[in-house]
């Protein structure tokens, strides 16, 4: 018996669940009412909301102490949504694409990993230095790209066993090219906030780099001149 794509496609296409959804795809957990808030709806609307959102194993539920707090499932439903938002910006009849915030243009959070124009020029930088090989919706690390991330503090071995991908690529909403997704992508991120190159805003997927920072990120992952225009 084939999949029912329309049982998943009838959660995501209430306009309420669609804005909670957009709201966890920066990778933290919010309660019900937070979620009610993004959605403009009642708590007990919410609840409701929520609970067919993990019926339909696109969210999940985590309990401490007394409080439930609602995540994504995984960063495959987190990849489905930003898809979703491709497909949706080019069936508008406009030339402009991705968000109008330029702070979520430039750099955002796409669940656990750099998304926006600085994503895709972390992605075109490792292509080009040889140490990522484009496949498509796939990448690769080359032995090149396992020495450099090794000599940052990466343990190449360990992720290579992990069951997620090490390097995957997705679809860039804004800029509509490939940005580095997988254990890697998530790693690079991690990465940029323990050297507080970077912080994000409390209220906002978008990424905020300070001066210093964003000369460390580049000459960190070799974004030369060229690739960042």
């Amino acid at each position: 018996m084939e999949p029912n794509i329309s049982l998943v496609a009838g959660l995501i296409a209430d306009p309420a669940r669609s804005k909670m959804l957009m709201a966890l795809m920066g990778g933290k957990a919010l309660t019900a009412t937070e979620l009610s808030i993004e959605a403009d709806i009642t708590a007990q609307t919410a609840s409701s909301h929520l609970g067919k959102l993990v019926d339909g194993e696109l969210l999940q539920v985590r309990k401490q102490g007394r409080h439930k707090y609602f995540q994504l499932k995984g960063q495959h439903i987190a990849v489905m949504l930003e898809q979703l938002l491709v497909i949706t910006s080019l069936s508008k009849p406009q030339t402009a694409t991705g968000p109008s915030d330029p702070r979520l243009q430039f750099a955002r959070v796409c669940y656990d990993h750099l998304a926006g124009e600085l994503g895709v020029k972390l992605y075109d930088a490792l292509v080009s230095e040889d140490m990522l090989q484009d496949m498509g919706e796939q990448s690769v690390l080359t032995e090149k790209g396992k020495k450099h991330f090794t000599g940052l503090g990466v343990d190449v071995a360990a992720l290579e066993k992990a069951k997620r991908p090490i390097c995957k690529s997705c679809l860039d909403w804004s800029e509509r090219r490939n940005h580095l997704a997988g254990s890697l992508g998530k790693w690079i991120l991690d990465f940029t906030f323990e050297k507080q190159w970077a912080e994000r805003g409390l209220d906002s997927r978008a990424i905020a780099f300070s001066a210093k920072g964003l000369k460390s990120f580049h000459k960190t992952f070799l974004i030369k001149p060229d690739v960042q225009n």
